[in-house]
């Protein structure tokens, strides 16, 4: 079952038609993009969509993209998807689907081995490590230096994430998938010095974009840019939308979680 709370910076709008959806695979990851959501609320409607099955539930994409089938075809209208990571994969997935319903598609994190997550190097190197060590190892990879306190709680964010979020990714099966056309426009974002992305896997999108479509970078900001350089991509992000064909952004922020 889904359920939707509408939050908003000033009121609460319950009638208002989002124009903006954030995908959102990783419940224990969502901290990191509320900076840049905070940015997009003062220019358009803003909902967040949240893939959080019980335990007991099939996990996997095929059964996310139904779930955000069911969500969107509810909406009177198409609207941008955002998504980072694994999120984005889904976003990708989803438009090849039902183009339809999506105005447009920007992926952040996303390289052009698509299904590279970092829970995909995780699993690259469990083998060589413990689970502590390798996760202090990707602590130190995807966030820098922490003291003991930082370190000990994005171990627990991480380890969380590996059981509950969604991946296509396991200590047994790790998954490779090439990027394709989707109908819709699309815009890839990344910052030159991700670890899970690179910057050759971010440029190498160069040959998959049609003609309207944008790929975008910062210099730093890790994985996880889309904190650190909220201003300066909220900024491209909107620049997209009103470039995208008939697109018009509207009232400030009506943000709702759909779990």
């Amino acid at each position: 079952m889904s359920t939707v709370n509408v939050i908003s910076k000033t009121a609460v709008l319950e009638t208002s038609i989002p124009e903006v959806i954030w995908l959102n695979t990783s419940f224990a990851l969502q901290c990191f993009a509320q900076p840049l959501l905070e940015q997009l609320s003062e220019q358009a409607n803003v909902t967040q969509w949240q893939y959080h099955p019980q335990l007991d539930e099939d996990c996997s994409l095929e059964q996310a993209i139904l779930r955000l089938h069911d969500y969107l075809k509810t909406l009177p209208h198409p609207a941008h998807l955002i998504g980072h990571s694994t999120s984005g994969l889904l976003g990708l997935l989803y438009a090849r689907v039902y183009p339809e319903q999506v105005k447009s598609l920007s992926l952040l994190a996303v390289g052009v081995d698509i299904a590279v997550d970092w829970q995909f190097l995780y699993y690259q190197h469990r083998w060589q490590l413990s689970p502590d060590e390798l996760l202090s190892s990707m602590v130190y990879n995807l966030f820098g230096y922490q003291n003991q306190r930082n370190l000990d709680c994005l171990i627990t964010l991480l380890k969380h994430d590996l059981i509950y979020s969604l991946s296509p990714h396991s200590l047994f099966r790790q998954v490779h998938l090439l990027p394709y056309e989707v109908a819709i426009p699309l815009l890839v974002c990344g910052s030159q010095d991700d670890i899970v992305v690179d910057d050759q896997d971010l440029q190498a999108w160069g040959a998959f974009l049609k003609p309207g479509d944008r790929l975008w970078s910062c210099l730093d900001g890790g994985h996880f840019f889309h904190c650190s350089q909220a201003p300066a991509l909220a900024e491209q992000l909107v620049d997209f939308w009103q470039d995208s064909k008939h697109s018009q952004l509207g009232a400030p922020l009506t943000s709702a979680v759909i779990s």
